[in-house]
């Protein structure tokens, strides 16, 4: 995850005008009130090793004071404070006791400084609540959770994108991304070609193989997340194109097996909708069994149509636009990202 410090300095928090000035985004937290920390985590990093994105803003003036004040000062206890966790009992303690310092200062002589933090859509900060969902509240549970999910960063990433399966993959665009950039509400999207991945003949059993897939999922999906306009809430959807795989004799559930294995522990609460298209409504039911492997939450998730009005409600996709590309493999050509920055010759 990358942190990045954002000291704001309104002399008032009325209005939204001086947080625009500031560079205040969707996401930011509020860590300090005068040197004063409220934070839920403690900080990954000092303040001397965080970027300040609000450089080039129009800000008030400081003085040097206030100026090393935000910043945590040279003191150690100062850094103590500003670093500190508010523990509390209750939900919304913690944040009843902000608004009571900003209260404090308010009513006194002091000018008011807020110090804010940026934090991206995969640090702990935004992601504790969607392992505490994924848990249903148990604290313990979700603590395991995000737990193997660390582990499991640690012994995934950096992926070699060098891999001749992986490339094979990635050129072949048989995972991709469909961006529908003029819907703002919409979530980006996963494409998965299943013909092409078993024409590619990788949908065997061989793990090494299977597990190129895997990688160049979680790249997509990486990639989507970390662009969603709410990091707090970052969502994508799937598409699983199955035009031309015959479910009865060429449906190899194994990959989405595969897939799900490593969507649902690391990516909880940000699958948006999974749409499985097209597939003929007397082999739905048949569909539904190859996916019990599926728990019932997402389940509730899945979308399996035949129907392309019913894909395009889903996914927010354009009917009217689809008609004029002839089809909806013209209407995903359109819209297709094939992320050349993954790619090598």
């Amino acid at each position: 995850s990358i942190l990045r410090s954002i000291p704001i300095k309104p002399t008032q928090l009325d209005g939204d005008t001086l947080a625009r000035r500031g560079g205040v985004k969707v996401g930011d937290y509020i860590v300090a009130v005068n040197g004063e920390g409220f934070r839920r985590f403690p900080p990954d990093f000092e303040d001397k090793d965080l970027e300040d994105v609000t450089e080039g803003l129009d800000l008030i003036n400081l003085t040097e004071d206030a100026e090393a004040n935000i910043r945590g000062g040279d003191n150690e206890n100062q850094r103590k404070l500003k670093g500190r966790v508010v523990s509390c009992k209750k939900s919304g303690q913690a944040y009843d006791k902000l608004l009571g310092k900003i209260r404090e200062v308010k009513s006194s002589t002091i000018p008011l400084h807020i110090s804010m933090e940026r934090y991206m859509w995969d640090s702990r900060v935004h992601s504790w609540s969607r392992f505490l969902s994924a848990r249903n509240g148990i604290v313990p549970q979700a603590m395991t959770m995000i737990q193997a999910h660390e582990r499991w960063r640690n012994e995934f990433f950096p992926i070699d994108l060098t891999e001749p399966f992986l490339q094979k993959i990635l050129k072949a665009h048989a995972v991709s991304e469909i961006d529908v950039a003029d819907e703002e509400d919409i979530a980006a999207t996963v494409y998965i070609d299943f013909a092409k991945l078993q024409s590619l003949r990788l949908m065997d059993e061989s793990e090494s193989l299977s597990m190129e897939v895997v990688k160049a999922f979680v790249l997509y999906t990486e990639t989507l997340l970390a662009k969603a306009p709410d990091p707090r809430r970052p969502k994508t959807c799937q598409f699983v194109d199955l035009t031309g795989v015959s479910i009865k004799q060429g449906f190899n559930v194994n990959i989405l097996k595969k897939l799900y294995a490593t969507f649902e522990p690391n990516y909880p609460e940000t699958l948006e909708k999974m749409v499985m298209y097209p597939v003929p409504r007397v082999m739905a039911s048949a569909v539904n069994v190859m996916l019990n492997f599926v728990n019932e939450n997402t389940r509730k998730k899945f979308v399996i149509t035949d129907d392309l009005l019913v894909v395009c409600k889903e996914l927010g996709w354009n009917t009217k636009e689809i008609e004029t590309c002839g089809s909806i493999n013209g209407y995903m050509k359109k819209h297709l990202k094939h992320g050349l920055s993954f790619l090598f010759e």
